[in-house]
């Protein structure tokens, strides 16, 4: 434990905590509304920011934040009103924010691309304490929307149809979800790097589906998933002196793999005992099948 003797590690590990609660509370929200690279579209337009930060002389988390909820708006836009075209649209968005961004950060007073390393793959000496206060802010707020909103978002993920008659404000949530992602991006590209924090966000959250099917309970274990991933690889990157972003990634996937082989024999079991269930009980043509969307699998 000499490793907590360091400032340095302290600021990364309360950062890697954040970062594995938050990447995976809005994650399963994007895994709901099939939107799982959302977060990746969102890191390239962040580089934008993270290059104004530099030209302006200003802090970069905080100008990241800022432009990476502007792309966020105009995904959720484009997403409403491109149509066919969307997707080209979408494409220019995602490479002029990385090009911008590569530009900008050139055009600083004694900028280069290797400023950009820490922020596209993660870096634990350079999370300074002005980057915790921020990240610590933004976790708040990331944390307080989806908490606060599960119902409602949950509504909106699985079926928008279904919430627009029942008077929720779509498109409204829809943009909040945008904006949440988008915040949660800049809250993980200290730890994990923008070219890597929407792994931390699908992720876990598929790791966890592999065991249960209830929405409340894969939120807790995705969650947990994250906060022990994002531990492990900041230490582990710490003793072994490898990029503490790559780690996690590989630590992530690595979750799912087993996460993955444990499920696949209990889930034959499960078939199984209730292939001879039925076979034991009344014919199938009498059976009434369970209704969908019960307290028990989705429970918010």
């Amino acid at each position: 434990m000499d490793f907590l003797n360091y400032a340095f590690m302290q600021r990364a590990l309360l950062a890697a905590v954040l970062v594995g609660i938050t990447a995976p509370a809005v994650g399963i929200y994007l895994v709901q509304r099939r939107q799982a690279l959302m977060g990746d579209g969102i890191g390239h337009v962040a580089m934008t920011g993270v290059g104004l930060g530099f030209l302006l002389s200003t802090s970069p988390v905080w100008m990241a934040t800022a432009v990476s909820v502007l792309g966020a708006v105009l995904m959720e836009l484009i997403r409403w009103y491109g149509r066919t075209r969307g997707d080209i649209a979408l494409a220019m968005l995602f490479y002029g924010g990385m090009a911008g961004g590569v530009m900008l950060i050139n055009l600083a007073p004694g900028g280069s691309n290797a400023n950009l390393t820490s922020y596209l793959f993660g870096s634990l000496s350079t999370v300074s304490a002005s980057d915790v206060t921020a990240i610590c802010v933004l976790a708040a707020f990331v944390l307080l929307v989806t908490l606060g909103l599960r119902r409602q978002l949950f509504a909106v993920s699985q079926d928008e149809e279904f919430a627009r008659v029942t008077g929720l404000p779509v498109r409204a949530l829809n943009l909040l979800t945008a904006v949440t992602a988008a915040v949660t991006v800049t809250v993980a590209m200290r730890v994990v790097g923008l070219l890597l924090v929407s792994a931390l966000m699908v992720v876990p959250v598929a790791a966890a589906q592999q065991l249960t099917r209830s929405f409340l309970v894969t939120f807790v274990i995705a969650v947990a998933i994250g906060v022990a991933v994002t531990v492990s690889g900041t230490i582990t990157s710490y003793y072994q002196d490898v990029p503490p972003g790559a780690t996690i990634v590989l630590l992530t996937i690595a979750a799912f793999v087993a996460l993955t082989a444990l499920a696949t024999p209990l889930a034959r079991r499960r078939a199984r005992a209730a292939a001879e269930a039925q076979s034991a009980g009344d014919p199938a043509e009498c059976t009434i099948p369970a209704a969908r969307g019960t307290g028990e699998e989705v429970g918010v």
